[in-house]
């Protein structure tokens, strides 16, 4: 790392930190040719393959705005889709890939958001999904009771 200072081309780390949010470390520095100390920020990247083939970095936000349409109309506020957003990137950070298809982001949004909102789920998933048929919604309706009430909370509605 060079001092943005006298540009000298080595630093000792003086302190390291994870950010906030977790996703990053912060490291406070010190150059050993003028002492003066600055700060890095290092974080790992995650690309998206979309379906063209085309590789974008990993954005949350672009799960809150797909997820959001789902959930119009229905009683998810800004705060679940951000948690949402934030337990999906989670699990796939925990994969330890560098790179992802968007069709593994697709799969992990269901199963959070099945848990937050099944009308949302439904929504979500049948464009996901492509159901074609009322059957594929049946099936889908049909694997949600099936969980309700394995859930013991009885017939889903």
């Amino acid at each position: 790392m060079h001092c943005p200072f006298c540009r000298h081309p080595d630093s000792r780390v003086v302190d390291s930190r994870t950010a906030e949010d977790g996703s990053s470390i912060r490291r406070r520095r010190q150059c050993p040719q003028c002492n003066r100390r600055f700060t890095t920020m290092e974080a790992t990247s995650l690309a998206v393959i979309k379906r063209s083939g085309v590789s974008e970095e990993f954005s949350r936000q672009k799960i809150v705005t797909g997820v959001r349409k789902a959930c119009q109309g229905r009683p998810v506020n800004d705060d679940d889709l951000a948690k949402l957003a934030q337990r999906v990137e989670e699990k796939i950070r925990g994969l330890g890939v560098a790179e992802i298809d968007a069709d593994e982001v697709g799969l992990a949004i269901l199963e959070p958001l099945r848990a937050l909102d099944q009308i949302a789920y439904l929504r979500f998933a049948s464009v996901y999904q492509g159901f074609d048929t009322l059957e594929d919604f049946e099936s889908a309706i049909a694997s949600l009771r099936r969980d309700a009430e394995a859930a013991g909370s009885g017939p889903a509605s």
